[in-house]
């Protein structure tokens, strides 16, 4: 049950109550009235203080001894119009309680809408907020009262989340930005030594291996540059034809491909996008890389693009359980630790996505391997066919 339902369960709870209560106690202020215990009849004659003092509302009536009252004339017992007028009141009030509750729902309901509608404003802000956006607030205007408090909170815990997680993509930036000079110089340094004319064998079998690990390296760095541009969101947009991306990554990863023994299946169709012409191609090229490195030989890479991009290989059985996690950065299966990625493949795959206001998902594939389905906003725009 909502908040707003059980509120306005409340307000006619406590209305009904208090209408009982009301009820109950006017119903006992007539039950201790005490009338004349002899029957009367009355006429509007001759004007008389007695039967006023018993009966104030009776005050303009006079008493008529009871063998000058016509024949046709009832006379009722004090206890009988007691009783006759108290079931009236009863019944009465009963009917005008009912008709009031009935109102009293709808006036609660009403006001409970008001008071809950800042609470819908910071509803709706969490929902919209993630960790790559968290420009939004809530902004509420109103008296100082405790829900102004409330939404002052959650804009101040906001602002402080969005300084800290700014914080982190910047020394990411920062740091990985410092890193590829000396990684740069190290590996010209390998290179001249290797190249050197009294270079031992050794030593180029060492040189070699150094070369190896300093280009992990810069991959990685380079990922993590990317990762962190993603993250910010795009400066600029401009109008990009995904199918075009596409055939243009699968044709860079034609040697890779032919070296793993791996066969491209290729479906596509017109599909525009908004966006970063760069990122959208790492997005692409990260997808097709990861579909080729984790495949098998004679294996096949499936790339369709009609109301998504969807990248499937046939590559070892990935476990259901495991599919969430490779989504984050350096998070690889067991038996992938022998190849050469650097483990953000899938996460820049997301965090581009996110950029483009998209989303990235995942599954096995039936006879094994990786289904990854990237969903981009597609423009209105369209080429002439």
């Amino acid at each position: 049950m909502k908040l707003r339902t059980r509120l306005t369960a409340w307000y006619a709870g406590v209305f009904l109550i208090a209408g009982v209560a009301l009820i109950g106690l006017n119903y006992w202020l007539l039950a201790s009235f005490a009338p004349v215990d002899a029957g009367i009849a009355v006429s509007r004659a001759i004007p008389t203080t007695e039967l006023g003092a018993v009966y104030p509302g009776y005050a303009d009536f006079s008493a008529v001894p009871a063998g000058e009252l016509p024949t046709d004339t009832l006379v009722v017992s004090g206890a009988e119009a007691k009783s006759e007028v108290m079931s009236t009141v009863l019944w009465g009030s009963i009917i005008a309680l009912l008709v009031a509750a009935v109102f009293a729902v709808w006036l609660g309901w009403v006001v409970a809408g008001r008071v809950l509608e800042p609470l819908h404003s910071i509803t709706s802000t969490a929902h919209r907020l993630e960790a790559e956006r968290l420009d939004q607030r809530i902004e509420l205007d109103g008296p100082p009262d405790e829900l102004k408090e409330l939404a002052d909170t959650f804009d101040g815990m906001l602002d402080r989340l969005a300084s800290s997680f700014d914080s982190q993509k910047r020394f990411v930036a920062n740091a990985s930005h410092e890193l590829r000079t000396p990684l740069a110089v190290q590996r010209t340094l390998i290179e001249v030594a290797v190249a050197a004319p009294d270079a031992t064998e050794d030593m180029r079998r060492l040189g070699a291996h150094l070369l190896d690990t300093n280009e992990r390296s810069e991959k990685l760095i380079d990922g993590l540059l990317l990762l962190a541009r993603s993250d910010r969101g795009l400066a600029a947009r401009e109008l990009v034809w995904l199918d075009e991306v596409v055939e243009d990554e699968v044709e860079s990863c034609r040697a890779l491909a032919l070296e793993k023994k791996v066969t491209f299946e290729v479906r596509t169709r017109r599909y525009l996008v908004d966006g970063d012409p760069v990122l959208l191609a790492q997005l692409v090229g990260n997808l097709l890389r990861n579909a080729l490195l984790y495949n098998q030989p004679g294996g096949t890479v499936t790339v369709e693009l009609d109301q998504e991009l969807i990248v499937s290989n046939t590559g070892p059985t990935v476990p259901a359980q495991a599919v969430p996690g490779l989504f984050e950065p350096f998070r690889r299966l067991r038996d992938r630790t022998g190849t050469a990625g650097s483990g953000l493949g899938l996460s820049i795959v997301q965090s581009v996505a996110r950029a483009h206001q998209g989303s990235a998902k995942a599954r096995p594939n039936g006879g094994g391997g990786l289904v990854v389905q990237v969903n981009l906003p597609e423009t209105g725009v369209r080429q002439a066919s």
